[in-house]
């Protein structure tokens, strides 16, 4: 069957069973958009490119579907980059799809024309440029099967105006072997049994929750059976939040810059660190050199790039998270064991400094009059929404502060920016997870800074009647920034303050038709989210909180993770 190729092309999105595309129109990429006139595909119109894309990636992370944003040329494309490494970062699978000017015109620098493969290959898993129509549908199926196979990552498939205007034959391929292209499954055998071997004879041992655990579909229920029989604390990584319930007793929260007392101290402290699905990157590790120095490491990877890149592991097991931590579990047979010392060790770590241990010696305050704090409002949503919405953020305090009170105990519910640190992330990611799973309730968390890096996607919440609820932690700074200054710049803060020219946020989401809502006292803030949940549509919710608040624990510059601040005394 013969037909225009940017038919071909929705035919064949369809053939991948993709229901929804995020983008923006423009004039490289029209033939493209009046197929999808007449296509049953779902397209969701943005305000800016760079909220499709991250749209497609909290559509992706929270269904574990590819995601699909469709752009133009020029600057259509180039809008896609920050999103195109924030996926490439997170491991997040996406199939980006822009227009390009026709191939007469491709190095004459005309009108919105970019070399985007050029300037995508570095933050893409792989990039296309299509110059033959007839390589069309080839190319639209090994996209896919790179984006969501092996580690899951953006591809990009560039298409001139022209290409998407030609004839083509219609015969999508079937799934195909694509030569260099290998994708882990198991581990060896042997490695296996060395890991199995390992296991059995460590008595202070830790399991380290990635992003792995979370993105390979089978991997968290392995998991969680791999620390019970070994009676071993577990801490995650920002990835791997939900990966293993955190509220489970043997669960000691975050790791890493801004980690848990005890999760810091005890890896510091382990002689056996089971690493899944993550990278050993700066954040976790603070100074790698004192990284679990009495620890023998396993790596569980499906990447054999990441094998001892930042931190020399002594057991690699190259595979998918979920098939090797089975392969363990059936190498250790009948095997369990409990470990009372290590675990009340453990806990009086817990003990010695939680996470409201931080002004050690206060009280936290609870006068009705007083002003929140941040960390109370995170309890507020916890408390409200509890453990079954997915809770999206941006990147900054608060994104720390959530990462510790919003209690994950299912994969999928936490989507976060954590490679690239993207602020804007959030308010788009928010929309795509509404997108993808209209059964959960979506709740975003985000900050004064953040917020307005893509506020103009409130007018999609609207377009796509998306009940996602936006509370917003107003500090009238760019908190970690200003933290950062206060505490290692002698305090000499520097285009950090945001309150002059701050928008009135109620009155904004009223303006794109939200209702907006403003907290300013403690006492005001129970009833305020119990609101925010029974209201049937979005919310915008401004909250005032304390200005100068900071986060802790907080890993130095140059720290080891031991050498955390507990305080702003410590």
């Amino acid at each position: 069957m013969e037909m225009q190729a940017a038919a071909a092309l929705l035919k064949a999105l369809e053939a991948e069973g993709v229901e929804v595309i995020f983008g923006y129109p423009g004039g490289a990429s029209l033939y493209i958009y009046d197929a999808l006139y007449d296509s049953p595909v779902r397209h969701v119109l943005t305000r800016h490119e760079q909220g499709a894309i991250h749209a497609a990636e909290g559509y992706a992370r929270t269904t574990g579907r590819v995601g699909v944003v469709l752009a133009t040329s020029g600057p259509g494309a180039t809008n896609l980059v920050t999103g195109l490494c924030d996926a490439m970062m997170d491991s997040t699978p996406i199939v980006a799809i822009t227009g390009q000017v026709p191939r007469q015109l491709i190095g004459r620098d005309a009108f919105q024309e970019a070399d985007v493969t050029g300037i995508t290959m570095p933050v893409t898993k792989h990039n296309y440029l299509v110059t033959d129509p007839g390589d069309l549908l080839r190319v639209v199926r090994e996209a896919f099967h790179i984006a969501r196979t092996g580690r899951p990552g953006p591809v990009l498939i560039d298409i001139p105006k022209d290409v998407t205007s030609a004839p083509v034959r219609y015969d999508y391929p079937p799934p195909i072997h694509l030569p260099g292209y290998r994708i882990p499954g198991e581990a060896a055998p042997e490695a296996v049994a060395a890991a199995a071997e390992a296991i059995r004879t460590a008595q202070r041992p830790v399991l380290i929750c990635g992003g792995g655990v979370v993105s390979s579909e089978d991997a968290a229920g392995p998991f969680r059976a791999l620390a019970e029989r070994m009676d071993a604390p577990v801490v995650e990584t920002l990835m791997g939040l939900g990966g293993f319930p955190m509220d489970h007793p043997q669960c000691l929260g975050l790791l890493g810059m801004h980690g848990t007392f005890a999760a810091n101290r005890a890896v510091a402290n382990s002689d056996l660190l089971i690493a899944c699905g993550m990278r050993f990157d700066d954040r976790v590790t603070g100074m790698a050199a004192r990284f679990a120095p009495k620890a023998r490491v396993i790596h569980i990877d499906i990447d054999p790039a990441e094998m001892s890149k930042n931190l020399p592991s002594h057991i690699q097991l190259v595979g998918d998270c979920g098939l090797v931590l089975a392969q363990l579990n059936e190498a250790l047979g009948d095997w369990s064991q409990k470990l009372p010392e290590w675990r009340a060790q453990v806990q009086a770590w817990h003990e010695q400094y939680p996470l409201w241990g931080v002004r050690r010696g206060e009280e936290i305050p609870t006068d009705p009059a007083g002003v929140p704090k941040p960390q109370q409002v995170i309890q507020a949503v916890q408390e409200t929404f509890g453990p079954q919405a997915i809770v999206a953020t941006d990147v900054g305090q608060h994104q720390m502060w959530a990462a510790h009170y919003c209690t994950r105990t299912e994969p999928r519910t936490w989507l976060s920016s954590c490679g690239l640190g993207t602020m804007g992330f959030g308010l788009p990611a928010a929309i795509g997870a509404a997108i993808g799973r209209p059964d959960r309730e979506v709740v975003l968390i985000t900050g004064d800074g953040s917020i307005q890096m893509c506020i103009q996607e409130l007018a999609t919440v609207v377009q796509e009647n998306l009940p996602v609820k936006i509370v917003l932690l107003n500090n009238g700074y760019l908190g970690m920034v200003r933290q950062w200054q206060e505490m290692f710049y002698k305090g000499r803060y520097k285009e950090v303050d945001l309150r002059r020219g701050m928008p009135d946020f109620v009155k904004l989401a009223e303006a794109y038709g939200i209702r907006g809502m403003r907290v300013r006292r403690l006492g005001e803030l129970t009833g305020a989210m119990a609101e925010v949940r029974e209201h049937r549509g979005p919310v915008f919710l401004d909250v005032q909180v304390q200005q100068e608040e900071n986060v802790f624990p907080i890993v130095p510059p140059g720290g080891a993770n031991t050498e955390a601040l507990l305080d702003a005394k410590r």
